[in-house]
Order: C-alpha cells, then sequence, then structure tokens
C-alpha cells in the first residue's frame, strides 16, 4: 500500500479522497492550514466512516506559501491535490483566483518532483474545459479547454490557468513525474460537514425555498463518493499518465430537471422546490443586484454537457445513477442542516 498526501483534506472533496484512500488500505497524510481544523476533520472523516485509530497524519501548508510542503510530501508514493481556492457568493477579482491557484499548484508540483513522488493527481473542474465556447450540440471532452479570454468568471479562469501551468510544469521541469487531473462537473454527494461544492448549494437553496424558480441552463452532475473513486483510480493506473478525465455521471440536466427529481424522490420534504423556472432575461437582469447569482451569468441559457466516455473506457470507472445521487445529496443536506460555506480561499475544488 502507498503514502499518500491529499491537500486540502477538510474540503469537500478532498475529505472524500482521504476516505477513499482509508478504505483501499493506504497511509494517508492530509493538509490544513491551521492545526485548529484537526479535531473537526478527524469528526468529519468519523461521520464517513473511517476508524478513529486510521493510519491519518494532518500536517499544516498554505498553498500561498512555502513552508511545510516539502516535509508534507516526503515519502509519499503520490499526491492528490485537491486544494484550491473555491467559487465563492462575493465577487472575485482575477488575481484573487488565479494566483494561489497556479502558484499552489506549481508549490505542489516543486515539493513532489524534487521528494521523488512517482504521481500527482491534480483536481481541476470542468470549468477548465467546457466555457467560453459557442453553444455546441456536442459534449465536452477532454481535448477542449476553457477560453480564458471570453469573459469568463474568476473562478473558471483560475481552474483553467492552474491546470494549464501544471501541464507546462511537467512538460518542461518534471524530470519523470507524472500527472494527471479530474475535472468534475457539478460535484453532489453526501455532506460531511460544513465546506461543501457551489453545486450542493443550488440543492440547498431550492430544498429552503431561497430559489422560487428554476435558473435555465444545464450542467452535468457526479457523485463525490465518485470522483474520489476516480482521483483513487487515476493515482494507481499506468493507463492514467499524462491523461485528463472529465468526472460526470451521464448527459446534462436542466435545473428543472434536477427539481423534478428532488420532488419525486422526497416527496413532501420537497415542498420548497421550485415548479417553474425563471426567464433567462429575468434571471440575468437579478444578477445585476443579486452577488450569488454572478459566477452563474455565463451558465444562463447554455447547456454543458460532458462525457466520461475516456475515465469508464481507459479506468473502468462506473458512477452511480445520477437520481440516486441528487436524492442523497439532499437527505444528506436535510440531515446536516448544512449552510453555505463563508466567502474565502476554503482547501475545497
Amino acid at each position: 500500500m502507498a503514502e499518500v498526501l491529499v491537500t486540502g483534506g477538510s474540503g469537500y472533496i478532498g475529505s472524500w479522497c482521504v476516505l477513499a484512500l482509508l478504505d483501499a488500505g493506504h497511509s494517508v497524510r492530509t493538509t490544513v492550514r491551521s492545526l485548529s481544523r484537526e479535531a473537526e476533520l478527524r469528526a468529519m472523516l468519523q461521520r464517513g466512516g473511517a476508524a478513529p485509530d486510521a493510519p491519518l497524519q494532518v500536517l499544516t501548508a498554505d498553498l500561498t506559501q512555502d513552508a511545510g510542503w516539502q516535509e508534507a510530501v516526503q515519502g509519499c508514493d503520490a499526491v492528490l491535490h485537491v486544494a484550491s481556492p473555491t467559487l465563492t457568493t462575493a465577487p472575485r477579482s482575477d488575481e484573487a483566483m488565479v494566483t494561489p491557484a497556479r502558484e499552489g499548484v506549481l508549490r505542489v508540483l516543486r515539493a513532489s518532483r524534487d521528494a521523488g513522488v512517482r504521481r500527482v493527481v491534480l483536481t481541476s473542474a470542468i470549468g477548465a474545459i467546457a466555457y467560453g465556447h459557442p453553444d455546441r450540440d456536442t459534449p465536452f471532452t477532454e481535448d477542449d479547454w476553457t477560453n480564458v479570454d471570453a469573459g469568463i468568471e474568476p473562478y473558471q479562469k483560475s481552474k483553467t490557468l492552474a491546470e494549464r501551468a501544471a501541464w507546462d510544469f511537467i512538460a518542461t521541469q518534471g524530470d519523470g513525474l507524472e500527472l494527471a487531473t479530474v475535472n468534475p462537473t457539478g460535484v453532489l454527494g453526501p455532506v460531511l460537514g460544513p465546506d461543501f461544492s457551489p453545486s450542493l448549494g443550488l440543492i440547498q437553496h431550492m430544498l429552503d425555498g431561497s430559489m422560487p424558480l428554476s435558473l435555465k441552463f444545464a450542467s452535468g452532475y457526479v457523485d463525490v463518493r465518485d470522483v474520489a473513486d476516480l482521483h483513487l483510480r487515476a493515482m494507481t493506473d499506468p493507463a492514467a499518465a499524462g491523461q485528463r478525465f472529465i468526472a460526470t455521471s451521464g448527459r446534462s440536466l436542466w435545473v428543472r430537471e434536477v427539481a423534478g427529481i428532488l420532488r419525486r424522490r422526497l416527496g413532501k420534504r420537497a415542498d420548497r422546490v421550485p415548479t417553474r423556472e425563471m426567464p433567462v432575461w429575468a434571471a440575468r437582469t437579478l444578477s445585476l443586484v443579486k452577488p450569488e447569482l454572478r459566477p452563474l451569468r455565463a451558465l444562463l441559457g447554455k447547456d454543458l454537457d460532458a462525457t466520461s466516455e475516456k475515465a469508464r473506457r481507459l479506468l473502468n470507472w462506473q458512477p452511480r445513477p445520477v437520481e440516486d445521487t441528487i436524492a442523497e445529496t439532499a437527505e444528506s443536506l436535510l440531515a446536516l442542516d448544512a449552510h453555505l460555506p463563508a466567502d474565502g480561499v476554503n482547501e475545497t475544488a
């Protein structure tokens, strides 16, 4: 079994990656920005099924500083670099999102190379693939790259430029270090703590009635547990070296379709879920006065369908049905009474 570092283990995807690694018998290290979060992290992992005495070491390291990274990767066979600035409801500048994402990737890659790590798996996003393009009738694939000059939001720009920087580093300075990337669509699934993906916020807003009308856009969705599974496959399979992998469970869904699934599966507990769709023009107008809608403006009216055929074919990845994931997401949010994370640079994807 391997010694594996997971950056940002307190985040939504990171915590499930830690659980998947422990379940597979690996020894795990994970980084947080402050050890004050260690007790919270361990409690989250135990809620997810980890044993109290699981082989897990929690270390401090910050993506914006060099300190701690050499120690974190020393002796590791592989690194899952999950930590990154996350999408928030408040406006963020390009620089505030792009710089820590890109510089953080390069810090982790340099430390991994110098420590003799075999492979790094980088958590990228569909945001590095599907944005800034004209409308199209075919699904996005790993050959596509987001057009950063098309006026996209800072989050998508940061994911694109960080992944570009990673591939450039491997090509010019990697010295044998292998890289694979996982590019998830909207990440859903059970919640272990308060740090979770923006896609979960969409479900939460529909459940609590703060989204009285469905927004008109279509996206793929994927279960966080399947995202973690794909990270492990990308870490261990020889075929994954040098490859990008889109993580999506099936065809894209319009928000109104997600709402319909919630109403069918949850019954009366989904009474506040919207039954009607907001016109695109109205949503665009509303986004001018509601900052939480701004990151979604580029999506309005669009269908960002993508395919995971490559991950299924090369790595035998088999995600669970999206309807089950949506229902389990809602059940988890209702049970946890979860709240959206505050604005800031969270160590999630």
